[in-house]
């Protein structure tokens, strides 16, 4: 009879890890303590705007939308008003930000940073008096800044174009010479950058526009032209308007270069009447006189109903041809 085996001792359990039990309790601690302070921080930040927000380093946070336009009005609303300063060709301008399309949205601004910040960093970064940080919203209107720039160029520019000036007894031309000028679409972008960095800092420094050349846009040949058909032709005698039985002449002498002038459009020059001279120098002639218009009512003759009598008589070559009366009824 074989003996019966040794019965063999059950396994013991391993002993449990101290040194892992702490650190799961520590990492289900820590769990914890970020949840509640994540509630905590939602619950201290119930406002439109969450607190700490900034905008350019301005707090507009921990209140309703209306106080952070408010706050931030009260901090940028100057810079953002203030003029820049402008550099043309070594020529220095100034540009208001309301005529040329630039401001700052404080409500567009404020909208954008107005709702809940679910963003746990955020939220009990919050607590510690951590910021969130939203930028400023700069709205450009291109097409007033366009307009803006082009106005500055003709003022600014050193490029002349050709004219004709009326003096007593003839009519003398003025070539055009090629200067500089703004170039608008590059100028657009550094008025854009420029107006940003002045608002963000606080500082207003000169601003150095790009140039390009420009020749003038009316050409010799139009200036040569525009002797030929009006200027020469118009100062060449007595101009005689007459209506109601009454009349009154322009001399070349001194009514006409009162009123005379060419102005450039489109790179032609257009002849231009002075209503201004005219009335001066009618002196109350024609004051009574009615004249029927389009509509089919009277009115008093006009320095309008005068210089459209005058442009054809301008043309005349002879005395009759350059005596107009003018037509009170209305017939043409």
């Amino acid at each position: 009879e074989r003996p019966t085996p040794a019965a063999r001792p059950a396994p013991q359990p391993a002993p449990a890890k101290k040194g892992r039990s702490k650190l799961v309790l520590l990492a289900v601690a820590a769990v914890c303590l970020l949840g509640v302070a994540y509630g905590a921080g939602l619950l201290m930040n119930h406002s439109d705007v969450p607190k700490g927000t900034t905008v350019l380093g301005v707090d507009i946070g921990g209140g309703t939308k209306e106080d952070g336009v408010e706050k931030l009005d009260a901090a940028l609303a100057k810079r953002a008003a203030t003029p820049l300063r402008l550099s043309v060709d070594g020529k220095e301008v100034e540009l208001a930000p309301d005529k040329a399309g630039l401001s700052l949205d404080s409500q567009a601004t404020v909208r954008a940073a107005a709702g809940s910040d679910y963003n746990p960093v955020s939220v009990i970064g919050s607590l510690f008096g951590g910021e969130r940080t939203v930028e400023p919203v700069f709205p450009i209107d291109e097409e007033k800044l366009g307009v803006a720039l082009q106005d500055l160029a003709g003022a600014s520019g050193t490029a002349k174009d050709g004219t004709i000036k009326f003096v007593p007894g003839k009519a003398v031309a003025v070539p055009g010479k090629a200067g500089k000028a703004i170039d608008v679409n590059k100028s657009m972008v550094s008025v854009r950058d420029a107006y940003r960095a002045q608002v963000e800092t606080g500082r207003t420094k000169s601003v150095e526009l790009p140039v390009v050349t420009k020749e003038p846009t009316v050409s010799q040949a139009e200036l040569d032209r525009a002797m030929k058909e009006f200027a020469e032709p118009a100062m060449s005698g007595l101009v005689v308007i007459r209506a109601g039985g009454r009349e009154i002449p322009f001399g070349p002498a001194k009514s006409l270069p009162q009123i005379l002038s060419m102005v450039p459009v489109d790179g032609k020059l257009v002849d231009h009447y002075d209503k201004k001279a005219i009335d001066r120098l009618c002196a109350g002639v024609f004051d009574g006189v009615m004249i029927t218009k389009g509509d089919g009512k009277k009115h008093q003759l006009s320095a309008d109903d005068i210089a459209f009598a005058m442009k054809g008589a301008l043309l005349g070559k002879t005395p009759a041809e350059r005596t107009v009366t003018i037509d009170l009824e209305g017939n043409g």
